[in-house]
């Protein structure tokens, strides 16, 4: 079976990765993407949907490319500093380079307590002004807003693109599948199209 070399984009048939009871699952789109490059491509290109107030949830195992789409993020929205794993600190304030809103990354694996301890860091932005950002989200901070995007990454450990080096590392080579999907009035209607690759 051939690897997939460019993100491709298709509507995603069922239920959503990211739907919760009571929650209204807007338009969904799946990307294949199969090196970290296009990863960040994808972020750049989904900064591009994103306004102030906006909240994005990343979900996948550890090593999926949560990080990599947030540098995407960061760099297409264009705020100061690299966006890496906020893990030791929890969450990090991203002011703008411009007029665009800033980027608060936030790194939930070790809050247990969802939405209360979310309420207790110290955050330098308010969160309504801010493109917020939640890797490990899913589960524990929904309660911030009712609109939200869910971004899911799952790995497909095996499928190196053909001429991959053996030795290249499961970090290089492995495809992943995105499925995006909005949740709330925000979200319905909206385009995703931005997110395929170009012509």
């Amino acid at each position: 079976m051939d690897t997939p070399h460019h993100p491709t984009a298709e509507t995603a048939p069922g239920t959503r990765p990211g739907s919760s009871p009571g929650s209204t699952p807007g338009t969904a789109v799946r990307i294949v993407v199969d090196t970290p490059d296009r990863m960040r491509e994808t972020g750049r290109r989904l900064a591009r949907l994103l306004r102030p107030g906006d909240l994005v949830l990343l979900t996948g195992e550890l090593g999926a490319g949560k990080t990599t789409l947030a540098r995407g993020l960061g760099e297409g929205l264009g705020v100061r500093g690299a966006v890496t794993s906020p893990t030791f600190v929890i969450a990090r304030v991203h002011p703008p380079l411009g007029d665009g809103p800033p980027l608060v990354h936030v790194d939930a694996y070790r809050l247990d307590g969802g939405l209360e301890e979310m309420e207790d860091l110290d955050l330098d932005v308010s969160l309504p002004d801010s493109v917020v950002v939640v890797e490990w989200g899913e589960g524990k901070v929904e309660e911030l807003s009712e609109d939200r995007l869910h971004v899911f990454i799952e790995r497909a450990v095996g499928t190196a693109p053909a001429g991959a080096a053996a030795d290249g590392g499961p970090e290089d080579h492995d495809v992943r599948t995105v499925t995006v999907t909005g949740i709330g009035a925000r979200w319905t209607g909206e385009d995703l199209s931005v997110l395929e690759a170009p012509a």
